[in-house]
């Protein structure tokens, strides 16, 4: 499956223990996503554009109205990388 580069990076930091913390207005939409890693640095990268994306493509999922953690589809479409640490 093809993943952009910004769509890995996103699903690379949710695989190490990360989450996506979502903002919603009144109405119940999400107008803001916060990507944190496991070190909780923000993502530069994760816009609410890719947040819906990985969202309707089924690679993240939200349990009980909680932060937006990766899926077992998403674990299954990212590729290991090596990590720098």
């Amino acid at each position: 499956m093809n993943i952009s580069k910004h769509e890995q990076r996103t699903l690379h930091a949710l695989a190490q223990g990360g989450a996506i913390h979502h903002i919603k207005n009144d109405v119940g939409d999400i107008v803001e996503v916060n990507c944190l890693n496991r070190d909780g640095w923000r993502l530069a990268d994760c816009t609410l554009a890719l947040f819906k994306k990985l969202r309707r493509r089924r690679f993240i999922r939200s349990e009980n109205g909680g932060p937006y953690r990766i899926s077992r589809e998403g674990l299954a479409a990212v590729r290991a990388q090596l990590d720098n640490r």
